[in-house]
């Protein structure tokens, strides 16, 4: 099982990173636990300068933004 970090507020782009996420691990058929982190102060620690952030088994694989369905896939895959 993978483990992803949502970095993020809670907005929009948060909610479907998320859901991008979600969408990509079903696709591949892997599981995920999704883990959401709104704490400033952790946002910050864990490197993430724009949000949302996402990181895969603990490495921050993206920041800023939305990623490409095929690079999300690719990050998960891994």
């Amino acid at each position: 099982m993978k483990r992803v970090t949502i970095y993020g507020p809670g907005c929009k782009r948060c909610e479907t990173a998320e859901r991008m996420v979600r969408e990509a691990a079903r696709h591949l058929g892997i599981e995920v636990d999704v883990e959401k982190i709104s704490d400033p102060k952790a946002i910050a620690m864990a490197g993430v300068m724009s949000t949302p952030g996402i990181a895969v088994d603990g490495r921050l694989v993206h920041a800023g933004g939305l990623p490409e369905a095929s690079r999300l896939e690719g990050w998960i895959a891994a």
